[in-house]
């Protein structure tokens, strides 16, 4: 019955979730001309809560737990598990103070209106994912930009999303790169649970009634050891993600 209901449904939250992106296009576009970063970043962010506010039409709910109190005025790199394209707009939403950047496929970098833009002149790196060597050189750019700007990167270690739910191995070079150009960054792990039930059904009909939840685990020092480094990283993840238990 849930999924029948979905075809309906799901055709409405399409139309909205295109009609944002083609809106705030060109205020991006405007933004960046007149006044730069400072004039991207604040639609950016106004972007990704409509597109978050889009998926209450499937009766999407979202809960962001952070007890900790995440500095400001040093880099971040924000370690998480990925279950779908619906985990991006939270993150750049309810870490909006803390200037969200990604580690994206190249192939987002154009034809897509608002999203390639901003991936194009936010500070994110595209990598192509079938030439390794020029990836982890693009994820070090990124690494450097964060540790100069004293902004945050977001990286996906598990490399791919994970269909039901369930946490992948992470791979960990990418990650390792971020490490080593940013030494003072301060490592946030993010358990998310539940957006998976977003694409439950693949992309069409969208899954409704997902509680989808974003749960800030213990900031970590990165204090040189890389290898355990990430071990501790990878438990902290994955001991938050219950969504497919």
């Amino acid at each position: 019955m849930q999924k029948l209901i979905s075809y309906l449904i799901t055709p409405v939250f399409f139309i909205a979730f295109g009609l944002c992106l083609l809106i705030f296009h060109p205020l991006q576009w405007l933004g960046f001309k007149l006044f730069g970063y400072s004039g991207l970043k604040p639609v950016v962010s106004k972007l990704n809560f409509c597109l978050m506010r889009c998926t209450n039409i499937l009766g999407t709910t979202y809960r962001f737990t952070n007890n900790h109190d995440l500095p400001t005025n040093r880099p971040l790199i924000i370690v998480t598990n990925h279950q779908s394209m619906y985990d991006i707009p939270p993150l750049i939403w309810y870490m909006r103070k803390h200037h969200p950047k990604f580690v994206s496929k190249k192939e987002l970098g154009k034809g897509i209106p608002s999203v390639s833009f901003n991936l194009v002149h936010g500070g994110s790196v595209l990598i192509d994912r079938n030439d390794g060597k020029s990836a982890i050189m693009e994820i070090g750019k990124l690494g450097s930009y964060i540790e100069k700007h004293n902004r945050s990167a977001v990286i996906f270690p598990e490399g791919t999303r994970s269909r039901d739910g369930h946490p992948k191995p992470f791979k960990p070079m990418g990650l390792k790169m971020l490490l080593k150009k940013a030494p003072s960054a301060l490592i946030v792990p993010v358990s998310i649970n539940n957006s998976w039930k977003l694409v439950r059904f693949g992309q069409f009909p969208m899954g409704l009634a997902a509680k989808v939840s974003f749960d800030v685990q213990q900031p970590i020092e990165n204090k040189g050891d890389l290898d355990e480094l990430i071990v501790q990283i990878e438990s902290s993840v994955t001991n938050g993600v219950t969504s497919f238990k």
